[in-house]
């Protein structure tokens, strides 16, 4: 028997409970000393902290110029991959001959993770943008390539056999067939991408960036400041789940004004 849908204020509020109860764990473990404070500050602790960074300095910039540094990086990376991805993943669904060029050559990349190219990254581009970007395009890239073919691949054959029908070249068919119909699919695969690069880009600023919320955690750990470390895992942790919330509402406004969804 299919369970009903929970109402908005009900989802709220098992989650405020989810919450309170890692947050009660959390302070439980430290009032007792079963961890040692030094290693695992209390919620308090952390809070505070995190207020302190968001208007003190720490590592060269406060918390706030940290977090731009990192958004500005992934924006390249994401946008850099759905450049590259969604095209090429639009013109692989249509030309067979270029289906198998590519295929084997990106079936053989997008296995090795993203932090597995920070060697290459640290060698070609240094601390600066590019090394970051590289890592971040590496995450992304593959999701961008693989919804946007899959979205191609499985357009409607009648609307190809129309379109073929009054002539219309190659070009056209991608631009005004495939397209328009790979939408949701490219949305899909750009929600993907967004949380992928996310996580590539705090890898990646753990070693290779000289700025950044991953360096100003690396900083932290090399004083043994805890606080410091989880205050920049809960900036993460916050940024990134508000990119994933506005591209879930974009997807559901899109699927929505396509009728796929009530």
């Amino acid at each position: 028997m299919k369970q009903s849908a929970l109402s908005l204020s009900q989802r709220l509020g098992w989650g405020l409970l989810g919450v309170t109860l890692i947050i009660g764990l959390w302070t439980l473990l430290t009032a007792t000393g079963f961890v040692p404070r030094q290693f695992l500050p209390s919620p308090l602790e952390v809070a505070s902290r995190f207020l302190t960074l968001l208007t003190s300095p720490f590592a060269g910039a406060t918390l706030p110029v940290h977090l731009a540094s990192s958004f500005q990086r992934y924006a390249y990376g994401v946008v850099l991959a759905a450049a590259v991805g969604i095209p090429l993943g639009l013109l692989m669904g249509w030309f067979r001959l270029l289906d198998d060029i590519v295929t084997p050559i990106f079936d053989g990349l997008r296995f090795i993770a993203p932090i597995a190219w920070v060697p290459f990254a640290a060698l070609w581009f240094g601390t600066g943008v590019g090394g970051p970007v590289m890592i971040i395009f590496a995450g992304a890239f593959p999701p961008c390539l693989i919804n946007a073919y899959r979205g191609a691949r499985f357009v409607e054959p009648r609307l190809i056999e129309a379109a073929r029908m009054l002539g219309t070249g190659h070009m056209r068919m991608i631009v005004e067939i495939l397209l328009p119909a790979a939408v949701p699919s490219i949305i899909a695969g750009l929600r993907v991408s967004a949380g992928l690069g996310w996580q590539s880009l705090v890898g990646a600023e753990l070693i290779v960036a000289a700025a950044g919320v991953g360096f100003m955690m690396v900083q932290a750990q090399g004083s043994v400041q805890t606080a410091t470390v989880m205050s920049g895992m809960i900036a993460i942790g916050v940024v990134g789940m508000a990119i994933d919330m506005a591209l879930r509402q974009g997807e559901g406004w899109l699927r929505r004004r396509r009728g796929l969804e009530n």
